[in-house]
Parts: C-alpha cells; sequence; structure tokens
C-alpha cells in the first residue's frame, strides 16, 4: 500500500488537510495548482500577487465613472475586470449618512500682497460644506488649485452620495465616492459653498474683498481657517439645534461666541 503523500507547502484552504494533494497545472503566470482529493477543491499555491501603481488605480476608477464599463477598463488596462470591481467596492465604502450633500467652491485671495494680476490673487482657499447640517466639512489653502489638491480634499473628508460644484476644470479629473454634479452654467448647486464663503470673507479681515490687511504666511492664514471653520461648525450645530424649538426670532448668539 502506498504511504499517504504529504507536503506542508500544500495546504487546502477549505478543509486544512496536507496530505492527499495533488497537482492540477499551472494557472497563467506559472504557479503550480493543486485538488484536494478529500474535498475536490482546486487552489493554487502561493499565489502571486500583482501590485499596481496607485496612478493606474485612480485612472480605472476615472474611466469606471466616466462612463466606461469595468470589463471594458480591464481591456483597455490589460487586467481583470475583478481587479477594477474591487476597486470600486473599496470606494463605495464609509458612506456618512448624516451628510445628504457636500458642496465644494473655491475662494481666492492674496497672502503678504496683492498682485497685479488681471483677478489679482495668489492664492486659493477651496472649501467643502454641507447642506444639512451647514458645516465646513473640509478645506485646504494653497498656492494653486490642481484636482489633486481637491481630490485630497474628497478623500480626507466625509463620504456622501451627493457632491455638487460649479464648472472649474479641476472637479472633472476628482474621483468623487457618490453621484458628483457638476453646474457649468451657474450657481444653483452650489448656493450654500458660496453663502459659506461670504461668511468667511465676512469674518475674517485678511480675505475682505477691499481690504489693505494680507496674511504674511500661508500657513498663517490656514490656522486661522482652521479656528474659524471649528468656531463656525459649532454655531451651525447649536443655530440647528436652536430652531427645532423656535422656527423664527433672532438666535440669542453668533459665530464670535464661538471663537
Amino acid at each position: 500500500m502506498r504511504p499517504i503523500k504529504i507536503d506542508e507547502n500544500r495546504h487546502c484552504p477549505k478543509c486544512g488537510k496536507t496530505e492527499n494533494q495533488i497537482n492540477k497545472g499551472f494557472n497563467p503566470s506559472g504557479s503550480q495548482r493543486c485538488r484536494c482529493k478529500d474535498c475536490g477543491i482546486v487552489y493554487t499555491i502561493n499565489p502571486k500577487k500583482t501590485d499596481y501603481p496607485e496612478e493606474t488605480n485612480k485612472l480605472a476608477l476615472r474611466m469606471y465613472y466616466s462612463g466606461v464599463s469595468g470589463r471594458g477598463v480591464g481591456k483597455v488596462l490589460g487586467m481583470s475586470k475583478a481587479n477594477i470591481y474591487n476597486w470600486i467596492k473599496k470606494t463605495k465604502r464609509h458612506v456618512n449618512n448624516s451628510y445628504d450633500i457636500l458642496e465644494l467652491d473655491e475662494l481666492y485671495w492674496s497672502v503678504l500682497h496683492r498682485p497685479r494680476t488681471k483677478t489679482q490673487e495668489n492664492i486659493y482657499l477651496i472649501t467643502m460644506v454641507s447642506r444639512n447640517p451647514r458645516q465646513i466639512v473640509g478645506f485646504d489653502v494653497a498656492y494653486d488649485k490642481a484636482f489633486e489638491r481637491i481630490q485630497d480634499i474628497v478623500d480626507s473628508s466625509p463620504t456622501t452620495s451627493e457632491y455638487h460644484t460649479d464648472g472649474y476644470w479641476g472637479y472633472v479629473d476628482t474621483l468623487f465616492p457618490g453621484k458628483h454634479i457638476r453646474n457649468i452654467h451657474d450657481k444653483s448647486n452650489t448656493f450654500t459653498a458660496e453663502s459659506i464663503n461670504a461668511d468667511l470673507r465676512h469674518y475674517i479681515h485678511v480675505l475682505a474683498r477691499k481690504s489693505r490687511c494680507f496674511a504674511r504666511k500661508l500657513e498663517t492664514l490656514k490656522a486661522v481657517v482652521t479656528v474659524f471653520a471649528d468656531a463656525y461648525n459649532q454655531f451651525g450645530l447649536a443655530k440647528q439645534k436652536f430652531r427645532q424649538h423656535r422656527k423664527k426670532g433672532e438666535l440669542p448668539f453668533s459665530v464670535v461666541d464661538f471663537l
């Protein structure tokens, strides 16, 4: 009677046995495949994992959300459609139901001095806000407004099922976890962001349009916006709670009370 063949490297992933594991050819990458004679499952010994660059991941997702099917993306990039669908599942996880709609908008101004350009700006404040509750959920202050910065704001902020923006081209290349509504005609989809940006210019003097005050450093302006955003969010929650009991009437507090 032939002895039972045992190979420690051949471990059935289903029943856990190491005996009665026989060869079953090779997979396309050249790795040995085996079959368990006890439970019949076929598996690969030490399967090779393909790590795709982050740029490929972002390109695949951008193609998919632009209307290309998962199978089509796989054919163009030369990869399995299963990889595409796994990446899609990861982008759709952790949806924050406390925010119904998130809006993004840009605010332009200057640091240190007012440049002699047509629009007279050299910095950009990009904000992501929620309609209900009225909150500043993310922002960035930088010398450019490239889509990579917008992507960082989206990735680091709470997610929702719907995002609204204006017609700025940087939003086209941004990958949103939910539905993206880009309005190139007017500001009807970003009225909350426009209103909050107006509040930023009103309460932060270095952002006022006709002011001669300018922040000397980008870091200084970022710190000021961070403090104000925290106070503004506390004010928004307090206002929402107050309006649950009194629909009309003047508020007994303001943003300044939370600074």
